[in-house]
């Protein structure tokens, strides 16, 4: 794979990166087949092959139950290896009746206690990128709370090198044109509603990653990483998987997209 630059951040990215969700997280989730969670040493197997593959775009977020801790265990040793993204704005509980619950803060203490603990649980001194979790009011979130100001300042004081939004809305991701280095928006072969954004994010210097590319397991992989890739203005696919059999083909297929765009 031919690492792509992810906008103005300085940073390169294979294009397709590793999504960390499944090895912390089984419940509460939208895929179509359930899955069990592996235990740890399934996981350092899967991360480690992760990064020998070429892969080098480790995305989580504290809303994806153990997994922070299970990719500071097994990679921090090699964090020089792999740009490393998690979020805030979202966390993520078990009640007593066994229910799912996530719960939203974007006020500035929830932000920065949130982005402490992410780096004590991932190992490291700094993340590179640190994206707003949206819970869907994109505008709200960036417009009547502190969490943009606060995002800048972890920014500032070297807690991540570059800062964005995940969102769920074109608006929103236009609104963070403004202050964002990264977007990470919903891109697939049912829904081009990003298209314009992905555009414009490529004029500005902002990076795109994309998720839910495969339409959460709807699509098969080859296909629609494929099509996803195609666009220039993409940096990065970020699948996730927990076989690493289904990691290599993702590869393969981006070799392919690099091939003949050159």
């Amino acid at each position: 794979m031919t690492p792509r630059p992810l906008g103005r951040t300085g940073l390169s990215v294979s294009p397709v990166g590793f999504g960390a969700f499944k090895i912390g997280r089984n419940v509460g989730v939208k895929y179509p087949a359930g899955y069990d969670l592996p235990d740890d040493a399934a996981v350092d197997r899967l991360l480690g092959g992760v990064l020998d593959l070429g892969i080098n775009l480790i995305d989580t977020a504290p809303a994806y139950g153990l997994s922070e801790e299970r990719i500071g265990r097994a990679l921090s040793h090699r964090r020089d290896a792999y740009v490393l993204s998690t979020k805030v704005g979202e966390t993520f509980s078990v009640a007593a009746d066994g229910s799912p619950r996530s719960e939203y803060r974007f006020d500035r203490a929830s932000i920065v206690a949130s982005c402490e603990r992410s780096l004590k649980n991932l190992k490291t001194d700094a993340v590179d990128l640190l994206l707003l979790h949206s819970d869907g009011r994109d505008l709200y979130i960036q417009c009547q709370t502190d969490a943009v100001e606060a995002l800048q300042d972890l920014k500032e004081t070297g807690k991540t090198r570059a800062i964005g939004l995940s969102g769920k809305t074109t608006g929103g991701h236009r609104a963070a044109f403004d202050w964002a280095d990264v977007l990470m928006v919903e891109y697939h072969a049912e829904d081009e509603s990003h298209v314009g954004v992905i555009a414009t994010a490529a004029s500005r210097g902002v990076g795109v990653l994309v998720k839910k590319g495969l339409a959460a397991g709807r699509l098969a992989a080859g296909p629609a990483l494929e099509f996803v890739l195609a666009n220039d203005g993409v940096g990065s696919c970020v699948v996730g998987g927990l076989d690493l059999r289904n990691v290599v083909a993702n590869v393969v297929t981006a070799g392919r997209v690099g091939r003949a765009a050159a």
